[in-house]
């Protein structure tokens, strides 16, 4: 990568991110403020009121189909069932919302379905969980599982009766998400392990939208696993570009944790699925080693891409040498063979260690956890539906640390030649305060568009949970010339909200998931993101959270008898935003 061409690939696209920091400008209307996603989601009691991990897709052959997912706990018991100061899981209950839009993301439904719900579970009694309305994926239950969230959404074509790929056999939605055993026991479980991957489909999303849930197929388990494996993180791609000789294929990437190798390591390869018959059935292949012992780690999260080629990319952050990396898998022949890793960058974990939930935080004590293993994002221009126009343009983005505490900044990188070389990385420019979190680029079909969605904390690093902490969902837009992007400006900005408000659901520390999420097209984006505008701090839980911390504990809050009504209540938001520079 040290060559002539890869150091002037840099040195341009530095050069426009640093112009970038005067030309921050806002289109004429100013930047959207945000729309609800989570439109049938309670804003109180909590957890029914918690949402996070939002993902997103554009159906590349009628863009004005828009379908969205999140975690989403409105079917699960409130605080007050059986003791008031715990906020379980209820067991047997699904998390995996689903939200439709038909006007390009402007306006959105949650519908309804029938399965395992305890929404009805408000106290003093506890819960018994039961056959009922459910806001998440249906059929789960009823094929002895549960939908565990971790959501990821792809558009791909649909396949005619001869199994042949065409959009005008009309379009198929792919929803991958988390997956346990309904049954508590081995005689009742569904699959072996303790978390898998599965699969829904529908090729009707307006029936789907409707609360029609013969519209969507039964779920398909897609990891093969043993009883100690623990699948997670996953994401999906459906090649969408007719141009592709691999039309057609979809693929699941996700990290399979495995049980300790003597104490001494705990094996992680990174699985990548592929489907040729519209996700009926999966074939699984182990990409790259499976070695996680912090001098050599592999991807614990990851994003998997298609150019119009029908080369197969999958994105990654991992450990070599001790020092994480920015990694890229390709595969030429449709997922049967991978090269890789190449190592991209070095990239550095934001945040700090908090003692009690043993995982970075970025805005204070008790904190939401933050990872960079979680957030890798990449796109590309692939030129779908068709493949056409398509530049294959791969766009990289996260949010990094290496200058430490309150300087954390968004990185870019970027190939114009398949990922034989990249580009950057290049510092992003944003808002002042804005300190970026989660980060997701994507990149129009044809090449010419570059959007980034991103939350970030809008004040310092908290040392106390007193002090009030900021919150915000942002969209930049940048063109992009012979590969060149920038500068950006914003096109969305969310009201700020403070992330106190968010919970796990043990109360110890604040929860906002994983990822944020964007989609383009040609004429614009689609972005959705963590949000707590809605949701109200609640002093007690923050006295509990700091006391965990610094001693002695306080005892434990009831949280609908000691906080405000909408404490907990986390939201996702999102922005369908026009190009501003047709």
């Amino acid at each position: 990568m040290r060559t002539a061409r890869f150091a002037a690939a840099t040195a341009a696209l530095l050069t426009v991110l640093a112009g970038a920091g005067t030309a921050m400008a806002q289109p004429a209307a100013g930047p959207a403020a945000g729309t609800l996603v989570t439109v049938g989601s309670p804003a109180s009691p909590f957890s029914q009121n918690k949402q996070n991990e939002p993902a997103v897709a554009v159906n590349a052959n009628d863009p004005s189909v828009v379908v969205a997912g999140s975690n989403d706990n409105i079917d699960m018991e409130a605080c007050n069932a059986g003791d008031p100061t715990t906020c379980p899981f209820t067991p047997g209950v699904g998390v995996s919302g689903v939200y439709f839009s038909f006007d390009g993301g402007h306006n959105w439904t949650q519908p309804t379905y029938s399965g395992w719900s305890a929404r009805d579970c408000l106290g003093p009694a506890a819960c018994s969980a039961h056959v009922g309305p459910i806001g998440t994926l249906p059929h789960y239950f009823e094929n002895g599982l549960v939908s565990d969230g971790d959501p990821g959404l792809a558009f791909g074509p649909r396949p005619g009766p001869d199994g042949t790929f065409s959009w005008s056999n009309g379009s198929r939605l792919y929803y991958s998400n988390l997956t346990s055993n309904f049954g508590a026991t081995k005689r009742t479980e569904t699959f072996k392990g303790f978390e898998g991957i599965a699969v829904s489909r529908t090729d009707n999303p307006q029936a789907a939208a409707s609360g029609d849930a013969s519209a969507w197929l039964n779920p398909v388990l897609v990891s093969k696993q043993t009883s100690t494996t623990f699948s997670d993180k996953e994401q999906i791609w459906a090649d969408n570009a007719q141009s592709s000789p691999f039309f057609g294929n979809v693929y699941v990437c996700w990290a399979d944790f495995r049980s300790n190798s003597h104490g001494h390591a705990l094996p992680t390869p990174l699985l990548v699925a592929r489907s040729t018959d519209g996700g009926s059935t999966w074939t699984q292949k182990q990409v790259g080693p499976a070695t996680d012992n912090g001098i050599n780690g592999q991807p614990d999260g990851c994003t998997v891409r298609t150019d119009s080629h029908g080369n197969l990319y999958v994105f990654g952050v991992g450990v070599r040498g001790g020092t994480s990396f920015e990694m890229m898998y390709k595969s030429t022949d449709g997922g049967a063979h991978f090269t890789g890793p190449a190592l991209l960058s070095s990239a550095v974990d934001p945040g700090v260690i908090d003692p009690v939930i043993g995982r970075p935080v970025m805005d204070g004590v008790a904190g939401a956890r933050n990872d960079l293993a979680f957030a890798p994002s990449a796109d590309i221009a692939n030129g779908a539906p068709t493949g056409s126009d398509a530049t294959n343009q791969i766009v990289l983005t996260w949010a990094d640390g290496r200058q430490g505490v309150n300087n954390e900044q968004l990185m870019l990188m970027s190939s114009t030649n398949g990922g034989a070389s990249f580009s950057g990385p290049g510092t992003v420019p944003l808002a002042a305060g804005d300190r970026p979190y989660y980060t997701a680029p994507a990149i129009s079909p044809n090449g010419k568009d570059a959007y980034i969605t991103y939350n970030a904390f809008t004040t310092p690093f908290r040392n106390d949970t007193s002090s009030p902490r900021g919150l915000v969902g942002v969209m930049l837009h940048a063109d992009v010339s012979n590969g060149t992007i920038g500068p950006f400006g914003t096109v969305a900005r969310g009201a700020t909200g403070d992330p106190r408000t968010s919970a796990q659901n043990d109360l110890t520390a604040e929860f906002l998931g994983d990822y944020v999420y964007t989609a383009a097209t040609r004429t614009g984006a689609v972005g959705v993101w963590n949000d707590t505008r809605n949701g109200a701090d609640c002093p007690a839980i923050d006295a509990w959270r700091q006391s965990l911390r610094t001693g002695p504990a306080l005892p434990r809050p009831a949280p609908q008898a000691d906080c405000p009504a909408t404490f907990g209540n986390s939201d996702i938001f999102g922005a369908a935003v026009s190009d501003p520079t047709p």
